[in-house]
């Protein structure tokens, strides 16, 4: 069993900066404005050769009104079940609040060990001062600094000293599964689609456009399938990011982008598709990223006979020259082929691993270049004489030339659709070089 621990606590008590400094890289978005963590987030730390899974949770507010307050406490309740131990921070600056009161009486509850964490001890003065959260009787209590470092190794020790070898293992065995990253416009479904293939409220869905700030990965492993799941925040064009909050989020995205293997690009079916997920499509394909389209709210679209065929055409057209991507209606609402979003989620992901043989490639494309041949270039016949695949993570392919720098793009696009017609390539950007034999 892979072992969790989630870092609680009421809103600014510095939980992600913990978070970032245990995973050794900003992956929380951390800013002085309260609620800025609104849903849990993942991620994998090391300590002293151990692996183990950290959750930050939102700031827990007990009884508030605020509809996205009601929801943080609820997805600390969920963090807290998945957890192995429990970090709950505390700020030594402000003492022991009411809200550090009503979470300590819940945490008591909890038969896991609970690691109280005093933080924003940085003076000898404030270590005295702290000693008054002994008053909340919690057996392990641990005075850091998170935004230093200072006092995070005793914790983290304690920590390690928990977990078995076999727990890290699994931990490291996650890291190696497909990883899909769910990206498009704000308010596309993107955090409808993963609740309704996971079954759970994995994040908080609302009506308000940018509820996901931060990038979420979840581990999915239901009918024999199993992969990470990242949630995006919406990306909207640049004239649109007005808080510094939105701008971190379009970087947070484009980051799971690099992060990810396969990216199921959202678009909403009522709206059609816009400049803005024309750029993020683009981008993904710069990345070199598995592609599939997936156009939602499809239930809500009134059709005739070729809708969907039209609709369809209208999209590759807009994509071209890259028209060769799976686009699939759904709606996660109604989770319309949803999970056969899945399963051709993971048909390109295979399609992105393989390795064509290179006889096999030669065979193939020898004689595709036989049957039409590059131009002739200053008298000169360009000759193709081999063709091989390159050891990369994008499929990439080198074909040896007398003049390499003298084939031109529409030379090249009929070798890719050459590759695509006898090769499963499909939502696969591929890179094409030529090179002096």
């Amino acid at each position: 069993m892979s072992f969790t621990i989630a870092i609680a606590g009421r809103p600014n008590v510095g939980k992600s900066t913990l978070f970032n400094r245990l995973l050794e890289q900003r992956k929380a978005i951390v800013d002085d404005m309260s609620g800025v963590t609104r849903d849990r987030q993942y991620g994998v730390a090391d300590w002293n050769g151990k692996t183990f899974n950290v959750i930050d949770t939102g700031g827990f507010v007990h009884g508030s009104e605020d509809i996205f307050e009601k929801e943080i406490a609820k997805q600390v309740l969920v963090a807290i079940e998945e957890a192995n131990v429990i970090i709950f921070m505390v700020d030594a600056i402000t003492g022991i609040t009411s809200l550090d009161d009503s979470m300590a009486r819940m945490l008591r509850k909890s038969t896991k060990p609970v690691f109280l964490t005093v933080n924003k001890v940085d003076t000898n003065e404030r270590l005295l001062e702290a000693s008054e959260f002994y008053s909340l009787g919690f057996e392990h209590v641990f005075f850091i600094a998170s935004a230093s470092g200072s006092g995070t190794g005793e914790l983290l020790d304690a920590v390690a000293a928990l977990i078995t070898d076999d727990a890290s293992e699994e931990v490291k065995e996650m890291e190696a599964l497909p990883k899909f990253a769910i990206i498009g416009q704000p308010n596309t479904g993107k955090s409808s689609l993963l609740n309704a293939l996971i079954g759970t409220e994995r994040t908080i869905v609302s009506e308000i456009a940018g509820t996901t700030r931060d990038t979420i990965h979840t581990h999915y492993n239901l009918f024999q399938k199993e992969f990470i799941l990242i949630d995006t925040a919406g990306i909207r064009r640049k004239a649109k990011v007005h808080e510094d909050l939105e701008f971190y989020s379009v970087i947070r995205a484009i980051k799971a982008m690099d992060e990810a293997d396969i990216c199921l690009l959202m678009l909403d079916a009522e709206k059609g598709i816009a400049a803005q997920d024309l750029n993020i499509f683009s981008l993904a394909v710069k990345k070199g990223k598995g592609i599939v389209v997936l156009v939602n709210k499809w239930d809500l679209v009134s059709k005739e006979t070729n809708t969907a065929v039209n609709y369809e055409n209208e999209l590759k057209k807009r994509f071209a020259p890259f028209s060769d991507v799976p686009i699939l209606f759904v709606s996660a609402k109604e989770k319309l082929r949803i999970f056969k979003a899945v399963e051709i989620a993971l048909d390109v992901y295979e399609n992105r691993k393989q390795r064509i043989p290179t006889s096999k490639l030669n065979e193939v494309m020898l004689k595709a270049v036989e049957s039409y041949h590059p131009p002739v270039v200053r008298g000169h016949p360009i000759k193709i004489k081999f063709v091989t695949q390159l050891p990369t993570q994008v499929p990439s392919f080198a074909f040896f030339c007398n003049f390499p720098d003298d084939i031109k793009l529409p030379y090249k696009n009929y070798l890719e659709n050459q590759l695509r017609k006898h090769f499963n390539l499909s939502g696969i950007p591929i890179r094409i070089f030529f090179r002096k034999k």
